[in-house]
């Protein structure tokens, strides 16, 4: 198996884990991964993650040129963002997942600062997670406020919409979505009752032990 097939297996294998365990659901959420001579595999627009067919994935070029399978994911903007300001992505994943379209919506959450420090695993994958404003779907101008934040975030939040993250691999940024919306899943459900959050001298262990982007 060619390594751009088992890069096509491996995306629809992560994509259908993340739907079975209703992490997104219907035709929502998308993900992209980087090829090894610089093109992308991007899944289609309208598609479940719980049925994405490896042959049909849309393939970019490393000029940005669709050529081959269907049409991409219509968030496309939001995906050539974060690998244009940020060398090392190799995949983006966006997901609509519960817990944290929840979390966007409340009243008080810090938008430099998304997630709380509840443990160091959500500090640990992701780094200081910036909540972006409202945008309909597919607006190009999510791609804008990404490239805004030059490089500076592998995750951001979209208010009433949903995480976008990325990783060094597919499957790191699966990781880390997951963890995205375990974090957030903890927020909600401990929200109210005065939870014992790390301290700011833990936060900063953490991000000194594990070199994790996190000023700026």
């Amino acid at each position: 198996m060619s390594a751009e097939a088992a890069l096509r297996e491996r995306i629809c294998l992560l994509a259908r884990s993340i739907f079975d365990r209703g992490l997104t659901h219907g035709s929502t959420g998308n993900i992209s991964a980087r090829t090894e001579d610089g093109g992308l595999l991007v899944s289609p627009t309208g598609t479940s993650f719980g049925r994405l067919d490896p042959a049909r994935l849309s393939r970019f070029d490393a000029a940005g040129r669709h050529v081959d399978g269907d049409r991409p994911t219509k968030e496309m903007p939001l995906h050539s963002a974060f690998y244009e300001t940020r060398s090392a992505t190799g995949a983006v994943v966006h997901l609509h997942s519960c817990y944290s379209v929840a979390l966007s919506m409340m009243p008080d959450v810090d938008a430099n600062d998304f997630l709380p420090p509840l443990t160091p695993y959500g500090i640990m994958l992701l780094g200081r997670v910036t909540l972006l404003p409202f945008f309909l779907p597919g607006d190009p101008a999510m791609g804008e406020a990404v490239r805004g934040l030059a490089g500076k975030r592998a995750a951001v939040m979209l208010a009433n919409h949903g995480p976008v993250v990325a990783g060094k691999d597919v499957e790191a940024a699966c990781n880390a979505v997951e963890e995205l919306e375990n974090t957030a899943r903890l927020a909600m459900l401990t929200r109210g009752l005065d939870p014992r959050m790390l301290t700011e001298a833990q936060v900063r262990a953490v991000v000194t032990r594990f070199d994790v982007e996190w000023d700026g």
